[in-house]
């Protein structure tokens, strides 16, 4: 299936790759100078939903530019044109909402860089796409990175084959601790009272185990989210059989807050975890953002990051089902 749609035409941008014949991200642009307004964009979105959505899934990445995308607002009805259901956010991110299904992407400190992950991808019910619009381009980093996920399980089974396949047999078992309320000088900040929408622990504690998590309660008024056991790798319907690197093993692994080991307990060797990190930067795709940028993931496919950034940097982000 080749690029075959007159409301767009294909552009390029700096730090493309093409991984496996399918060029990451695919770049949509107007077909005609004129048509770059935002009722054009919508109408053209609208006509193609099923195309639009195939090439999300075919290329992992679709990044929209060159449109007059503005604001938030704009932004709201790009993803309500595409017609997939909203999903409410869960995870650590300090994120505030903005405007019907737009909230701000992780508001911890720019000056930390957020590692590679898969989107909610220890909760039951994850988006299947990551919607991200830039409405003011940072003046250097901010860049959000992102990682064909298969490229890492193919390159971990060269060099690890015994311990993948072991921890995808066994599972791995995540601990996660929060302070009671918000701390926006984190990028894993936030409380367990806004991520759980209450205060009551009774109650924190039943919506945690709609999520799939157990609770344990701290001196502090902290909490500690115990979660597995969970996949390693996952293969999801559509693209080609992939196994795709599904976990946040090196992003939880051994940190102050999280930790992360096989479901029976055994530790994950240093090393292995190590070597993923540095394949997983290598296999990353690098892009600048510009001002109206609309990058759309398949969250099933990619892990996602965000670079170390100057001030001001603004990305807004919409997760659907």
């Amino acid at each position: 299936m080749g690029f075959h749609c007159k409301d767009f035409k294909e552009g390029k941008c700096q730090g493309q790759k093409v991984v496996d014949g399918e060029t990451m991200p695919l770049v949509l642009q107007p077909p005609e100078p004129d048509k770059g307004d935002i009722d054009s964009l919508m109408s053209a979105l609208k006509r193609n939903k099923d195309w639009f959505e195939q090439m999300i899934i075919k290329n992992s990445a679709v990044l929209l530019r060159g449109f007059d995308v503005k604001k938030a607002e704009d932004f709201n009805d790009i993803v309500e044109a595409v017609g997939w259901d909203d999903i409410r956010y869960v995870g650590p991110a300090p994120r505030t909402h903005i405007y019907k299904r737009v909230w701000t992407a992780n508001e911890g400190p720019l000056s930390q860089f957020i590692y590679y992950h898969h989107e909610m991808v220890l909760i039951n019910e994850y988006p299947k796409k990551v919607v991200l619009f830039c409405e003011i381009p940072p003046p250097e980093g901010g860049q959000t990175p992102f990682v064909p996920s298969f490229k890492v399980t193919e390159r971990m089974l060269e060099e690890f084959p015994e311990a993948v396949e072991e921890i995808d047999r066994k599972g791995l078992k995540y601990r996660f601790t929060a302070l009671s309320k918000n701390d926006k000088s984190s990028m894993r900040g936030r409380g367990w009272e806004d991520a759980f929408g209450t205060s009551d622990k009774a109650e924190a504690e039943r919506r945690a185990k709609a999520l799939g998590m157990d609770v344990e309660w701290l001196p502090n008024g902290g909490a500690t989210t115990i979660i597995g056991p969970r996949w390693l790798t996952k293969v999801f319907d559509g693209r080609k059989g992939r196994r795709m690197w599904f976990n946040t093993l090196v992003g939880m692994h051994g940190k102050e807050q999280s930790s992360a080991l096989m479901a029976d307990g055994t530790e994950i060797p240093e090393n292995f975890v190590k070597r993923c990190e540095e394949i997983i930067e290598e296999e990353s795709i690098q892009f600048e953002w510009e001002k109206g940028d609309v990058l759309f993931l398949d969250n099933l496919a990619l892990l996602h990051g965000r670079r170390p950034s100057l001030p001001p940097r603004k990305v807004l982000v919409a997760t659907c089902k």
